[in-house]
């Protein structure tokens, strides 16, 4: 395993499996701005790896994340300079093309809860506690949530959980759809290795299409989307990934791709 520590922030990296770890276990891993600059870059530099086929987005310390540090400090800047930096956090998330699992421990609040909603795939300990906790500290949602939630659990189960502003358990968490899976908190670790390692034995070009394909949909029309997927499969049928997977299934073996 290769590890790299930054200030704010822990990365290793193992079989093609990227695991960061916001590393601010004392502020229950609140995001300060050295916090948003090192995920910011570190995002950016996955999304152009080819050795990188998963990401998993976890916590120290017990948590995931108290959400941004309001009492951080720092430089002299315009609040909105400020969300940009932020927000640049969330659409870089987005967009990488590898797939993504936020793995959960704690509390998820504020702009914590939406990183985690970020990613593709939510795993949480049973221990975990989520809240859109902006109302309670006189903000409106941010980090992507307006658009998240709501794709996720739908309009009016996201105006109840923004408008109150509650924590809520994991189990809550499962029954509304916040998260795809609550596990026995000493079972968590394991989970999220199998789910990473089985991502990443997949085909690299064919998940970020199917991916992007998912992010879009409802954006879409039935027929844009048929044109979509018509695109994508073309390109599928161009790799040499997919002429391996129709060759292991035919000598009956795993497949073993390599992202082109």
């Amino acid at each position: 395993m290769q590890t790299v520590s930054l200030e704010t922030l822990e990365i290793a990296r193992a079989g093609g499996v990227v695991t960061i770890t916001l590393n601010r276990p004392d502020k229950k891993n609140a995001a300060n701005n050295t916090m948003w600059d090192e995920l910011l870059a570190t995002f950016r530099q996955i999304s152009r790896s080819d050795e990188d086929r998963v990401v998993v987005i976890t916590g120290a310390g017990g948590a995931f994340c108290a959400g941004a540090d309001l009492w951080a400090g720092g430089a002299e800047r315009h609040q909105l300079a400020r969300m940009r930096d932020i927000t640049d956090v969330a659409l870089a998330l987005h967009r990488l093309p590898q797939p993504t699992i936020a793995k959960v421990r704690g509390v998820a609040v504020g702009a914590g809860m939406n990183l985690a909603l970020g990613c593709d795939l939510v795993v949480a300990s049973d221990n975990a506690r989520f809240s859109e906790i902006f109302a309670k500290r006189g903000l409106s949602i941010d980090f992507a949530g307006s658009w998240l939630l709501v794709r996720r659990i739908g309009l009016h189960r996201a105006k109840e959980l923004v408008l109150f502003g509650d924590i809520i358990g994991a189990a809550d968490a499962d029954r509304i759809g916040v998260v795809n899976r609550v596990v026995p908190d000493a079972e968590l670790d394991a989970f999220v290795d199998e789910w990473a390692a089985r991502l990443a034995a997949g085909p690299p070009i064919a998940l970020a299409q199917s991916k992007r394909l998912l992010d879009n949909a409802m954006q879409m029309t039935f027929e844009q989307a048929l044109d979509d997927e018509g695109s994508a499969q073309t390109v599928n049928f161009s790799t040499r990934d997919t002429a391996e997977a129709i060759k292991a299934f035919t000598e009956k073996r795993d497949p073993h791709y390599q992202g082109r």
